[in-house]
């Protein structure tokens, strides 16, 4: 009988899931520090992922910190990848943020589809950005530069698709709020004609946005894009945005990409 109930325990114990401390072996991908923070604004819950530059405890420095959209899944891709970066490229040291939902789809808390978007008159749902930008501006970045060495003059967002509607949307009605913006392939496919009629607000600061664009994107991105980048040439914005290609690459698998060139711009030089 206790060999029987032995081997019932070793069955349990490999059919167990990995306990959430094993992702420290995964030294590029875990985070060095981690909470949840429920938003009053908007009434869910966010999970909040920090990377901190190598050396962070040894000095005083503030670092330029990147919000990245998305988190659930970008923080676990671009954290090791931006470790890989640093080691080649001409990168500063950063604070990384990722904001994850905890889980895909509105079953799961997952509203990106609203809290990323501008009002459109073709889904009901989407319209949430000026609450998520609110939560961002009042609730999760004063955590974040209470909690760490945080150069407020330098705040970076970065988002992909829907998200990077969002960055743009941020971009002309709170300028301020970061310096840098990476829009990776945003999404403007049913409310081009909101972004195309918002008067931008005037920075007090200089902020800059880059807007990477996939060669290869899916057609009814690239229209809306093309043409509110078109309204752009003959209505600049009043701050200063670049527009990157990625030849040969498409919609959702360009966001490494995109990061990269974006940061490159952004920091021509290593801080």
């Amino acid at each position: 009988m206790r060999m029987i109930a032995g081997f019932f325990l070793v069955l349990v114990m490999l059919a167990a899931p990995a306990r959430a401390d094993t992702l420290d072996h995964l030294q590029s991908a875990k985070a060095d520090d981690y909470f949840k923070i429920e938003s009053e604004i908007i009434g869910r819950p966010f999970h909040i992922f920090v990377r901190l530059p190598e050396n962070y405890e040894e000095g005083t420095k503030e670092y330029p910190v990147v919000y990245l959209l998305d988190g659930g899944t970008n923080y676990p891709m671009l954290a090791p990848y931006y470790l890989l970066l640093s080691i080649d490229e001409p990168m500063p040291d950063i604070i990384m943020v990722g904001i994850s939902y905890g889980g895909a789809g509105f079953e799961n808390g997952n509203y990106r589809g609203t809290d990323y978007t501008a009002p459109s008159p073709e889904r009901e749902f989407w319209g949430g950005a000026e609450n998520y930008q609110n939560f961002l501006a009042s609730e999760l970045i004063p955590v974040i530069e209470e909690k760490f060495r945080a150069d407020k003059a330098r705040r970076i967002l970065f988002g992909q698709s829907l998200a990077g509607q969002f960055v743009v949307y941020s971009a002309l009605t709170n300028p301020d709020l970061f310096w840098g913006r990476i829009a990776s392939n945003p999404a403007f496919h049913r409310n081009l004609e909101y972004f195309r009629d918002l008067a931008p607000e005037t920075p007090q600061s200089s902020p800059q946005l880059f807007i990477a664009a996939a060669s290869n994107d899916a057609e009814r991105y690239i229209t809306p894009r093309d043409a509110l980048l078109q309204h752009w040439a003959k209505n600049p914005p009043p701050w200063e945005y670049e527009v990157g290609a990625l030849n040969g690459e498409y919609h959702a698998a360009a966001a490494p990409l995109a990061f990269r060139a974006g940061m490159r711009w952004l920091f021509p030089k290593q801080e």
